[in-house]
C-alpha cells in the first residue's frame, strides 16, 4: 500500500515528561519513541488507556512539544512558532472520537466544514470546496446538508461531517483519535470503509490511535502496540496480529470474541507513567513471567532489571522483549 520509502511523518526519542504537582514523581507519558508514518500508509498505535498513545499523536499533530526527541514532516523539522504550526495543521489533519463534542450545536454543517478554510484563508469558491469535501465524506447530495445541525444527524453523519471538515484542506495526513470509538457497530464498517476509499482516492496518510486490535485489524497496513510510554511491537498489521510476539500484545489480542483459547487477565496495577519500573515496563503483569515461561528462557533476570532496547519505527517487525528475543515469542 506504501508509495515511497521515505516516511511522510517521523518521530525520533520522543520523550513527553510532565512535572508532577506537590512533589509528586513527574510522569513520563512517552519515553523514547521512534515511528514512521510513509505516504499512503495506514498506521494504528494501539494500546489500552494511559499508555501514552493520545499524548504522542497530539505531539505528532504539534499540540505538545516534545521535552526530547524531534519529529519531522516531509524531512523538515517541525517547528512550533505560529505561522509554522499553521501551515503544518493544513497538511495534518485530527478526526476526534466524538464528533459531537467536536461540533459546535450552534454551527451549520456548512459553516463548521468551512471553519478550516477561513482560518487559513482560502481564496477559491468556498462553496464548491464546501461540497466537494461533505460529497468524499459520504454525505450526498451536499446541499441537502448545508443548512442542518448536528443534532439533527446521526452519529455516523456526524463523524462524516468531522471528517469533511478536516477534507476541505487537502491534508497530506489525518490523525484519527479512537474514530468510531462512540459509533454503533453497524456505522463503525462504514467510516472506516471512508477511510480506507479516501486513502485510495487521495493518497491519504493516517494514523488511528486505537485500543482495539479488531478495527487495526480491519484498516491499518502496519500496527504500533504501545505500553507505559513505549512501543513494545510493531510491523506489518496481519503479522503482528496473527503471530503476536510480545507478552502484552497476545493479553490484548485474547480478549477479542474471535481468539482461540481463553483471555488473558492481566494482574497488577494498569501502567502509571510516573512510577515506570525498571527493566522491561510490562514486568510486573507479564503472563509469561508469572507463569515461570521467562525463568525457563533463561530471560528472568533480564525482565526484571534490563530495559529493552527501543524498536526504530520502521516497516520491519519488532519486538521489546527478552523472551521473545531468547527464540520464545
Amino acid at each position: 500500500m506504501t508509495t515511497s520509502t521515505s516516511p511522510l511523518l517521523s518521530a525520533r526519542g520522543v520523550r513527553i515528561v510532565f512535572p508532577g504537582r506537590h512533589g509528586a514523581p513527574d510522569a513520563r507519558a512517552v519515553d523514547g519513541v521512534h515511528l514512521d508514518i510513509r505516504p499512503g500508509e495506514i498506521v494504528a498505535l494501539v494500546g489500552e488507556s494511559g499508555c501514552g498513545k493520545t499524548t504522542l499523536a497530539r505531539a505528532l499533530l504539534g499540540l505538545v512539544e516534545p521535552t526530547a526527541g524531534r519529529i519531522t514532516f516531509d524531512g523538515r523539522p517541525l517547528e512550533y512558532s505560529g505561522r509554522s504550526l499553521k501551515a503544518y495543521r493544513k497538511r495534518v489533519q485530527l478526526v476526534l472520537q466524538d464528533p459531537s463534542g467536536s461540533l459546535n450545536p450552534r454551527h451549520t454543517v456548512y459553516d463548521a466544514v468551512a471553519e478550516g478554510l477561513r482560518i487559513h484563508g482560502h481564496g477559491g469558491d468556498e462553496r464548491a470546496v464546501v461540497a466537494d469535501a461533505l460529497s468524499r465524506a459520504g454525505l450526498r447530495p451536499p446541499e441537502r446538508f448545508f443548512l442542518r445541525r448536528p443534532h439533527e444527524l446521526s452519529g455516523g453523519q456526524r463523524q462524516r461531517v468531522v471528517i469533511a471538515g478536516a477534507l476541505v484542506l487537502e491534508p497530506e495526513l489525518l490523525v484519527a483519535d479512537e474514530p468510531v470509538a462512540s459509533l454503533d457497530a453497524s456505522v463503525r464498517g462504514e467510516i472506516l470503509a471512508l477511510l480506507l476509499r479516501l486513502r485510495a482516492e487521495l493518497g491519504l496518510s493516517a494514523l488511528v490511535v486505537t485500543h482495539d486490535l479488531g478495527l487495526a485489524w480491519n484498516i491499518a497496513d502496519r500496527v504500533a502496540v504501545m505500553y507505559l510510554g513505549r512501543i513494545v511491537e510493531t510491523g506489518p498489521v496481519e503479522q503482528v496480529l496473527t503471530a503476536p510476539r510480545h507478552p502484552y500484545t497476545r493479553a490484548l489480542l485474547s480478549v477479542l470474541p474471535e481468539a482461540p483459547g481463553e483471555p488473558v487477565v492481566l494482574t497488577g496495577e494498569p501502567p502509571d507513567p510516573s512510577r515506570v519500573p525498571s527493566g522491561c515496563r510490562f514486568h510486573a503483569r507479564c503472563q509469561v513471567l508469572a507463569g515461570g515461561g521467562a525463568d525457563r528462557a533463561g530471560v528472568a533476570e533480564a525482565c526484571r532489571g534490563r530495559d529493552p532496547e527501543i524498536l526504530d519505527g520502521g516497516g520491519a517487525t519488532q519486538v521489546a522483549c527478552h523472551w521473545a528475543h531468547a527464540g520464545k515469542g
